[in-house]
This record gives C-alpha cells, sequence and structure tokens, in this order.
C-alpha cells in the first residue's frame, strides 16, 4: 500500500477530523514505530507501521456512513459543554466512532450525514467540491422576483459577498414566502444573515437533501445507513468514499430486559420497592412463578395445609403454625395430644416449681407443717334469701373469705351496679 501522511491515517480512523488529527501530532500524542511526531505531513504505511494515539495502539475501524434527520434543539457536535443534546446521541445505537459532516444550526432541522472515514468528511466540505446543499425557507415578508433575483446573485455580508445560490419561490402564506434554497458554499448561518441583510428574517429553516441524498421516510430523530447506490454516486461525484462498505454496519450489543407473560417487566431479587428479602407477589424468592395448585390438590409442606374435608379451615384473624395447623387462640388451652406430661411442663413465670410425681396425674405431697385452715360453712339458702354486701369500705378487722372459699360455697357477690346521682 503506498504511503499517506499521518494526519490523514489518524482522522480516517474515527478518532477526529483532519484539523484533530492535526492537533494530536503536534501536541507529541502520536508514536509512529515507537517514536513520537510532531511534525506534520511524516508519511507512512498503516498496514506496515505501528501507530499508536495516546498509548493504544491505531486500529482502523470499519467505515460507517449514516443519515441522520436532524431534529431541532439538538447541536451538530460529540460533545457540548452547555449540556445540551448531541446528534451523537441520536445514532448512539452504532459501534463506531461517528462524527458530523458539516453542522446544521441549533433550531434547523433536516439532512445530516454522520461517518467514522475522515477523508469522506474532508472530500464532501472542500469548498472545491462545491457539494450541493438544499434547504426549505419560511421568510417574513412577501418577496417580489426581484428580491429572489438578489439572492441567486448573491448577498454581501460582513465576511463578503456570498457566492450565486438557486432560489426557487414555493409560496406565499399570509405576509410569509416559502423559497426553495441550494447553496454551494458552506458559511456559517449564510440563509439566516442573508435574509436579515435583505429584510426578509428567516422563520423556519429546513435542509431537504445534501449532495442528493434526501430524508424522505425519516421522522425527526431517526436515522439510517446510506445505500450502495447513493455511496457508488457520491463517489462518482465527488470522488469518496475510496471503497464502498458492504453489509450493514454493526450495532452495539445491548443486553434486552427479561420479559414475561403479559408483556411486563420481571421483577428480580434487586427490583426497586421491594425492599430486602423481599419477593414479588406470585414469585417465590428464585424469581420463578409457583404453580397454582389444582382443584383438590393440596399444597407443598412449606405453604399452609389445606383442610381435609369435614375440616374446619381456620377463621379469619386465627393464628396458625408453622406447619399450617391451627394454633390454640390467646387463652386456650392446648389438646391433650399435644400436651406436655404434667412433670415435663414449664412453670409460669413467678409459680412455684410443681410437686414430683410419677408423671401419669399422681401427685405426691410432702405432709404440712401447719394445718389447714377449715373452709368456712356453705350457704344453703336460697340466692334471694342471701344478705346482699354493703356498699360501705369494709371493716379491717373483719375476716375476709377468699375468692376460693366464696366460690365452693356459691357466696362469691357482685359488684354492686352504679346508679345515677339526681341533679
Amino acid at each position: 500500500m503506498a504511503l499517506e501522511r499521518l494526519q490523514k491515517i489518524v482522522a480516517r480512523a474515527g478518532l477526529a477530523s483532519r484539523r484533530g488529527a492535526e492537533e494530536l501530532i503536534t501536541s507529541g500524542r502520536v508514536r509512529l514505530n515507537g517514536r513520537i511526531v510532531t511534525e506534520l505531513g511524516t508519511q507512512a504505511d498503516p498496514r506496515k507501521d505501528d501507530i499508536e494515539v495516546d498509548g493504544r495502539k491505531l486500529i482502523a475501524e470499519r467505515p460507517v456512513y449514516i443519515l441522520l434527520h436532524k431534529p431541532r434543539g439538538v447541536v451538530s457536535t460529540r460533545h457540548d459543554p452547555e449540556g445540551r443534546p448531541t446528534v451523537v446521541e441520536l445514532v448512539s445505537a452504532y459501534k463506531a466512532t461517528l462524527y458530523p459532516v458539516g453542522r446544521l444550526d441549533f433550531h434547523t432541522s433536516g439532512a445530516l450525514l454522520l461517518t467514522n472515514d475522515g477523508e469522506f468528511t474532508q472530500g464532501m466540505l472542500h469548498p472545491k467540491k462545491k457539494v450541493p446543499k438544499t434547504y426549505a425557507v419560511k421568510v417574513q415578508g412577501q418577496m417580489e422576483t426581484g428580491d429572489i433575483e438578489h439572492w441567486c446573485r448573491g448577498v454581501r455580508l460582513d465576511d463578503g459577498t456570498t457566492a450565486p445560490c438557486e432560489v426557487k419561490l414555493l409560496r406565499h402564506e399570509n405576509e410569509k414566502t416559502w423559497i426553495e434554497v441550494t447553496l454551494r458554499e458552506g458559511r456559517n448561518q449564510q440563509i439566516r444573515r442573508m435574509g436579515e441583510a435583505t429584510g426578509f428574517p428567516v422563520m423556519r429553516l429546513a435542509r431537504l437533501s445534501f449532495a442528493g441524498v434526501t430524508t424522505e421516510g425519516l421522522r425527526p430523530g431517526e436515522c439510517r445507513p446510506m445505500t450502495p447506490d447513493e455511496l457508488r454516486s457520491i463517489k462518482a461525484e465527488y470522488g469518496v468514499p475510496r471503497r464502498i462498505p458492504k453489509g450493514e454496519p454493526e450495532l452495539e450489543e445491548r443486553p434486552r430486559a427479561p420479559q414475561r407473560r403479559g408483556g411486563f417487566p420481571r421483577f428480580t431479587d434487586r427490583a426497586e420497592g421491594l425492599g430486602e428479602g423481599k419477593a414479588p407477589r406470585g414469585e417465590g424468592s428464585s424469581g420463578r412463578t409457583e404453580r397454582a395448585p389444582a382443584r383438590g390438590e393440596r399444597t407443598s409442606a412449606r405453604d399452609e395445609r389445606a383442610p381435609a374435608r369435614g375440616e374446619r379451615a381456620p377463621a379469619r384473624g386465627e393464628r396458625t403454625s408453622a406447619r399450617g395447623e391451627r394454633a390454640p387462640a390467646r387463652g386456650e388451652r392446648e389438646s391433650k395430644e399435644r400436651r406436655a406430661p404434667r412433670g415435663e411442663r414449664e412453670a409460669p413465670r413467678g409459680a412455684r416449681p410443681p410437686a414430683p410425681g410419677d408423671g401419669r396425674g399422681n401427685r405426691s405431697r410432702p405432709p404440712r407443717d401447719e394445718p389447714r385452715a377449715p373452709r368456712p360453712p356453705r350457704d344453703e339458702r336460697p340466692k334471694e334469701q342471701r344478705p346482699t354486701p354493703s356498699r360501705g369500705r369494709q371493716n379491717s378487722s373483719a375476716a375476709v373469705p377468699s375468692a376460693r372459699a366464696q366460690a365452693d360455697s356459691g357466696t362469691r357477690s357482685r359488684p354492686p351496679s352504679r346508679t345515677r346521682r339526681p341533679r
């Protein structure tokens, strides 16, 4: 392969434009066969020589050519210091490092080419090529034939008179005029400046085509690879690109979110809002949806036990044990089958330890040192004839029978009912 200039090789690799590649060389960031090169015009063979930029070996990317329908409110650059959206973000689906071919204003929409081929960019923007760019323009005011001829001959601006261009009248709308302008030079905001200089301020501007490539079939913000026929036509007219790539350009491999039945995203353990150690409704800890039990089928042992035929299901609010069996309610005694032997049960807090026994309910009590107090005599009279206790405070010296004695004798009194006092 013939020798080429070093800045041309760096630009073709897609690392920077031609001018940016020259800045990389002059700043000492490019090495050729292990030596730092700072002189422009140094020639090299990309197939035989080792070229490094910032310590990384230069590997030429496959050339990619993209057509973008740039919307309004987007900057035609790779990075914007103000944080505005850029055209590179709209073509981020492609693996190649793309750069815009030329620029469109922030408020201008239309066709914009992006590529990683620096030679193609240089050939399309060179003034000698005179690549046509067609715009649809809406201006304020009624443009007549003389005004259109003035635009065709050239308009005097601050940086000189513009080159002759093609202007076509489209229509008039309520003191506004639609025209079609085809330029063959690239000045900064040329059409807007021409409108201000002639008294017809531009209200709307959109690029219809660039080098004969139109945005037909693309909505604002959409893009597509350039077809081989479009590249052949451009090569026959302007000499670039040198080679026409075959096949479609490679896309970025982006992981697709797993989907579940119904089209909803499948939750994972890291899903937001579930918290630590929780799983979404209908899924287990492994993330798989468990099968619902069939009719008459019982669930697994880890789940709640399904009530058998004739067995009462636990009521709402009733506690159940971990094995699915109904736990005794508060204050309810355990059944005889699950009750531990009398000698093995734990005593309640503060109670006396149980008396020794044989475990069958026969306890051998130790002899008492003091004789048991005799029980009070049982009142055999009817309830109506029993004396009613007084409401006043009882004398502390009077003997008060215990609750157990009252229960045995049947003479336990009820608390007196409260009556309203007359006002």
